[in-house]
């Protein structure tokens, strides 16, 4: 190994059990070492907002335990039990069967276990999810590529196309601790516009049901820079399924509204209908931040408008883009944590410089929480500015001592806040944001001692 990573921002690819298990009546079987699948859980699970074991979570994940015994003589024997087991006292939709490190160096073949289940009629299916095979994101990809490839292909060789139906690829749920809330507001703007909406993960969805309804659909819809552009395309080659690709997501008005028309001409909808819709979404959204305009007005000397930025290229492109466009924010700093391959950074890069070319020399990928929190220590020193920061409940301390500066939490790990179903997505997600960046100056008491009134 050449560096230690102090403090990661994201999990190992066995982190796609989580994926899974954002899928109604998901089961993972793990294939690893004793703690391993509780580690995913304490990570991307507790640390995300404290989301709860769900369906077979937690404690609940099948696991073979693998110790020095399974390393030495092989570990098949004993998955095979594991899977026997699970298949017998845990009613799911969907089996998925994940090999950890020690089971990826040793080379035992789930892929093929999983293949004898199912040819005896259950879905089971099996992926090589080794820490050494990249991160959770890499993870959540293979896991998805996995269940189209073994299953959904051989169980819908042929595609039936709905008028309408659309398949939305886009956040990876509990790494991006939102995700509820951000595919239930997805799932709402797109239906607003005329559309069914395959939303595919948790209580938004209809079950596996949509998972099999997957070939049917019109297009695909990727909602990220580059997670779930491997499933689009792979969905093309087998089904002739034409996608769509918006590498930002939708925050605030500007965006949101772009981003629907963009889907509505791809589309071919009803000019009509969209637009009666969009201007309904506006009309409310004026409305609110109207009400927004006298806290800029009395409190304007105190607001923050330096703008940090920690998060994968998915949420922190739209949450910054929203906030630079329609709040006035100075980027000063964009840390993406998500690893992305090269082609992928230089269409984050492209991204960033095209909302404000301040963000020229001023893109960092790093994935250790430390390394970038002395950077923006440096830099906050230095501008002696109040200043926002979206990162995680890591940067407390670091906010809290430069500047009476604001911690906006928007990436792992998050454990001083319980999240359910919020979201700094669409319309509503926009206000969201504008709520808790400016609950911010009173937090602590950081200006109630400064304001008009006690003067």
């Amino acid at each position: 190994m050449s560096q230690m990573i102090e403090q990661a921002k994201f999990s190992c690819a066995l982190g796609g059990l989580q994926t899974v298990l954002a899928i109604d009546k998901g089961i993972p079987i793990v294939h690893a070492g004793p703690g391993c699948a509780a580690r995913q859980f304490l990570y991307l699970g507790s640390g995300a907002g404290y989301q709860g074991e769900g369906y077979a979570g937690g404690g609940q994940i099948s696991c073979t335990n693998s110790t020095q015994s399974e390393v030495i003589f092989g570990g098949e024997k004993k998955l095979r039990a594991t899977v026997e087991g699970t298949l017998k006292v845990m009613d799911g939709s969907i089996y998925v069967i994940l090999a950890g490190c020690s089971a990826g160096i040793i080379g035992d073949d789930v892929k093929q276990i999983a293949c004898e289940f199912a040819d005896e009629g259950y879905p089971v299916v099996g992926v090589d999810t080794a820490g050494f095979r990249g991160n959770n994101y890499k993870g959540h990809e293979i896991v998805v590529n996995a269940i189209i490839d073994q299953y959904i292909s051989y169980e819908v060789p042929k595609a039936n196309v709905k008028k309408g139906l659309v398949n939305v690829f886009s956040v990876v749920p509990y790494q991006d601790a939102y995700w509820r809330g951000d595919l239930h507001e997805i799932k709402r703007l797109l239906e607003g516009i005329g559309l069914e909406v395959n939303i595919l993960y948790g209580v938004e969805g209809n079950g596996f049901s949509e998972w099999m309804n997957i070939p049917n659909a019109e297009f695909n819809l990727v909602l990220s820079p580059w997670v779930g552009l491997s499933t689009a395309k792979k969905l093309e080659s087998i089904y002739k399924t034409p996608y769509l690709h918006i590498p930002v997501l939708p925050v605030g008005l500007k965006e949101t509204s772009r981003f629907l028309r963009q889907v509505a001409e791809f589309a071919n909808l009803d000019k009509n209908r969209v637009e009666e819709f969009i201007l309904s979404e506006e009309r409310r959204y004026k409305n609110y931040f109207v009400s927004f305009g006298d806290l800029v007005s009395d409190f304007g000397c105190y607001l923050p408008y330096h703008l940090y930025t920690v998060a994968d290229s998915t949420y922190g492109i739209g949450a910054s883009k929203f906030m630079i466009e329609e709040l006035g924010f100075t980027p000063m700093g964009f840390y993406d944590i998500d690893n992305p391959d090269a082609k992928a950074k230089e269409s984050v890069e492209e991204l960033l410089t095209g909302i404000d070319e301040r963000y020229t020399g001023n893109i960092v990928f790093e994935g250790d929480n430390k390394i970038i929190q002395d950077d923006i220590e440096k830099k906050l020193t230095e501008s002696g500015v109040r200043s926002v920061v979206l990162g995680s409940s890591w940067d407390k301390e670091l906010v809290a001592s430069k500047n009476e500066s604001i911690l906006v939490r928007l990436s792992l790990p998050i454990t001083d806040r319980v999240i359910l179903n919020k979201s700094y997505v669409g319309y509503n997600g926009g206000l969201t944001l504008i709520e808790d960046i400016y609950s911010g100056l009173f937090a602590d008491g950081m200006i109630t001692n400064t304001t008009h009134a006690d003067h």
